[in-house]
């Protein structure tokens, strides 16, 4: 949203200004605006810039993205569970190359979400992370954002930038027996995935129109 209200005063803009403005680096900002351009909200010029396309809604990939739904390219989730400590999940988040971790319970059902931004909080407060556990600086149920696997890829995407994440876990409810609710985790979509959908649709390779 911060970048498309940048591009809509400023625009044409480069990526490099746009990070500039935003304190952060252009490597940063590639998803992002990779989902932006091929979503049709902004549009983009060989050294001229990125400008606001007012004409967005009727583009031909907007159109796509429209009929994509999540369970197509969801990748696999990476979990913890609660009980693990904080330096296992550092170590975890590093091995598995990914921006935050899936927290289930000991049922293995959705507990919360930790960030890098916790991990590191919680360093530089100098505890000892060898023996808390994830659970207790963790985003817990039900503050954390999740997508079903039958929601479209554009309602991923809008909860992906309206709430400046990088990953939202991929759920479908399970009953219990006393007819609590809870949420199974199968899957993980990113900006990444996103970003990569985008980039094939654009070469044509995939056929979802």
């Amino acid at each position: 949203m911060k970048i498309v209200q940048i591009v809509k005063e400023r625009g044409p803009i480069t990526g490099e200004q746009i990070a500039d403005i935003l304190n952060l680096t252009r490597a940063t900002l590639r998803p992002d605006l990779a989902i932006l351009t091929m979503s049709g909200i902004l549009e983009a010029r060989p050294r001229v810039g990125y400008y606001f396309n007012r004409r967005s809604a009727n583009t031909l990939v907007s159109r796509a993205i429209a009929k994509i739904r999540v369970k197509d390219i969801k990748s696999l989730p990476v979990m913890i569970r609660e009980s693990l400590s904080v330096y296992d999940a550092v170590v975890t988040m590093f091995t598995e190359d990914v921006g935050s971790l899936i927290v289930t319970n000991e049922d293995g059902y959705l507990a919360g979400i930790v960030s890098r931004k916790d991990l590191l909080k919680m360093a530089i407060a100098g505890g000892d992370l060898q023996k808390m556990p994830v659970g207790m600086i963790m985003t817990r149920m039900p503050n954390i954002i999740t997508v079903t696997q039958e929601d479209t890829i554009h309602i991923a995407a809008q909860r992906l930038l309206n709430h400046q994440i990088d990953a939202l876990p991929v759920v479908r409810t399970y009953i219990m027996p006393n007819g609590d609710e809870r949420l199974e985790v199968i899957g993980r979509i990113t900006k990444t995935n996103i970003a990569r959908l985008f980039v094939e649709l654009g070469e044509g390779g995939m056929d979802h129109t």
